[in-house]
């Protein structure tokens, strides 16, 4: 029998053997990385070279190792990739890309043929169950915590028409009656593996059999169905069609594409549309309390708890980049996470077209819908034609919304912060949207913004949130939101936005440097405000050659009569409840002395709104797309 210390000898030996071949195998990773080629002739059989390439990324995925690349080239692609394995640091990913100047399109959809003319333009399909595999989405519908259906069922699937889905039916006999206004489409299935699906939609008059009609028959399009696949990059692709599930941050968050509560992904420069609920998640885990908690005595906060005994921290958790994706056509969000965007960044992204058919409702409507985004930035973000802008809810700390571009949304509001106490800053947005603002939350600072907009504010909210440690997920405590704590400072409002909500506040407000023009109202803690009810600035945004410009009326005496002072994180000083000062995620402070597009604002004259002020009484920019100065440093 081998003695005590002979096992220990034994173990080490081992240990170091297998420490050894570790670090040579990472070494020779780095410096024999292997790039993976797929294109739609190759053969999963082939080696992935680009004389003999593989026919489908899931099978590169599947060879792929850290350091890896996978170039997809052009082509559709129809399947679900669910990566099996991480890159092993920032320096080591595994890249999955399109090849340059290529379009590759990912699809969750397939095409369906052998429709059958009914009657008033509408068609049916059989389709044996099968086809689906063990994932019906015909039969899966969607619900979940703070899911409101109005009144009727609603399932993942859908049905493309030339590209364009069509809206589902409430009934069958809704489909079968002549058409009005939007094409619409509803399926029946008996629910058996054995059994069949059937859709009737209705076409407009065209034959189906001659044109593109898909169906959704894939949950998702790029998501791993284990958390922890970390370091991964996606770039360059079109993707598309997923039936997604309902997204609420109690549950699992899958969506078209999603990091599955997992760190350092790099998601850009890709297309990502037509989601059932959501684009792209940044989402916790599941666990056996998904959608369990909306009616719950600890409703939200337990699930924050679990987080923690999961691993929810910075050294695990976040860390992704989302920058200049085009996300459109999600009925949910699209971008939403729960605890998993901490410590990471959004960027240069157009987001459209979120929540505008309005079939069902609850409480994740919105272009960006985050809870805790804590140190994340928000920035550079084109955002309109979305129910709602940006929603930051719960946890906002350490968090900077900037430079964010929003219009033409709707019903709802621009931004929403709620229930959060800070602190965090939004700074140098243009908001032109009917409704700018909605705030119940504390310790917020709102500097150099345009708000075009309306107004709301919610004082003596009840709710406990948690407030965490600096530059951390861990929770120090639970409060609740009296209202107050706020901090405006040299924002130009230009629209019925009435501060004097503001007057009631529990805690101090600070607020100096801002204008008041076209019927917007100061408040009492503005004592050095400039208001003018009667000045029209005729706001006026064109588009012009895929470019946004805007056109508005000024009034120098805004500069010259009212001088205001330069933000820094000294002037803003501490957010009352965490107790913590307003400063960057490496925490520098900030210095907040260039403009919407890094222009230096005179320090002797500083502007009030987001653009350093030219001569004269007109302006007219360029709003978008807009190449951001550079040279902008950390913290301005």
């Amino acid at each position: 029998m081998m003695t005590p210390i002979k096992n220990i000898h034994r173990y080490i030996r081992a240990s170091w053997y297998i420490l050894v071949i570790s670090i040579l195998a990472m070494t020779a990773c780095g410096q024999h990385a292997v790039e993976y080629h797929v294109v739609p002739s190759g053969s999963d059989a082939n080696k992935g070279t680009l004389k003999k390439p593989l026919k489908t990324i899931t099978r590169a995925a599947e060879m792929a190792m850290p350091g890896d690349t996978i170039t997809v080239h052009e082509g559709v692609y129809r399947e679900q990739i669910n990566p099996p394995r991480s890159g092993s640091s920032n320096e080591q990913r595994i890249t999955y890309r399109a090849a340059e100047g290529e379009k590759v399109v990912i699809k969750g959809s397939e095409p369906v043929t052998g429709w059958e003319y009914i009657d008033h333009n509408t068609w049916k399909v059989h389709i044996p169950n099968h086809f689906f595999g063990d994932f019906n989405p015909y039969q899966d519908t969607i619900y979940g915590d703070w899911f409101n259906g109005l009144g009727r069922t609603h399932h993942t699937g859908a049905v493309y028409f030339n590209g364009h889905w069509l809206i589902e039916a409430e009934s069958r006999e809704t489909v079968l009656a002549p058409v009005e206004g939007t094409a619409l489409w509803y399926a029946e299935s008996d629910g058996s593996r054995d059994g069949k699906t059937i859709i009737w939609a209705q076409f407009y008059g065209a034959d189906p059999n001659e044109s593109l009609v898909e169906i959704n028959v894939r949950q998702s399009v790029f998501y791993p169905d284990i958390p922890g696949i970390n370091y991964l990059t996606i770039k360059g692709f079109v993707m598309e069609h997923a039936a997604t599930p309902w997204s609420p941050p109690t549950a699992e968050q899958i969506g078209l594409m999603g990091t599955h509560w997992s760190k350092g992904w790099i998601i850009e420069d890709n297309i990502i549309r037509y989601s059932r609920c959501v684009g792209i998640t940044l989402g916790k885990q599941g666990d056996a309390y998904d959608n369990t908690s909306q009616n719950s005595a600890e409703g939200y906060v337990e699930t924050i708890n679990r987080a923690l005994d999961q691993g929810w921290s910075k050294e695990n958790i976040g860390h992704h980049v989302v920058r200049n994706n085009e996300i459109s056509h999600c009925e949910q969000a699209g971008i939403v996470g729960s605890m998993g965007a901490v410590f990471s960044i959004i960027a240069g992204n157009v987001i459209h077209d979120i929540h505008i058919r309005q079939l069902f409702t609850g409480a994740e409507m919105a272009g960006i819908k985050i809870h805790a985004p804590i140190d994340a930035e928000i920035r550079n973000n084109h955002i309109f034609r979305c129910n709602r802008g940006i929603w930051l809810d719960w946890m906002t700390q350490g968090t900077r919304i900037s430079r964010n571009f929003l219009h033409d949304n709707g019903p709802s509001e621009d931004f929403f912060l709620e229930v959060n106490h800070g602190p965090f800053l939004l700074d140098h947005n243009i908001s032109l949207s009917d409704k700018s603002l909605m705030v119940n939350s504390q310790g917020g600072a709102y500097v150099h913004n345009l708000f075009a907009g309306s107004l709301y504010v919610i004082l003596g909210e009840t709710r406990q949130t948690p407030h965490h440690r600096a530059h951390s997920t861990e929770v120090v405590d639970l409060a609740d939101n009296p209202g107050g704590d706020e901090r405006y400072y040299n924002n130009l409002v230009a629209g019925r936005a009435d501060f004097g909500m503001y007057d009631q506040a529990v805690l101090p407000m600070y607020m100096d440097g801002n204008v008041y023009i076209n019927g917007s109202l100061s408040c009492r803690y503005d004592i050095n405000s400039w208001v003018n009810e009667d000045f029209d600035p005729s706001i006026r945004l064109i588009r012009e050659n895929g470019t946004y410009v805007l056109e508005m009326n000024i009034d120098r005496s805004w500069i010259i009569q009212s001088p205001r002072k330069l933000v820094t994180s000294v002037l803003l000083g501490k957010a009352h409840t965490p107790g913590l000062p307003y400063e960057d995620a490496d925490g520098r402070p900030y210095r907040l002395d260039r403009d919407y597009f890094g222009h230096m604002y005179d320090p002797d004259a500083v502007s009030p709104g987001p653009f350093a002020m030219p001569e004269g009484d007109f302006i007219r920019l360029k709003v978008w797309p807009v190449n951001f100065n550079p040279d902008i440093p950390e913290g301005n």
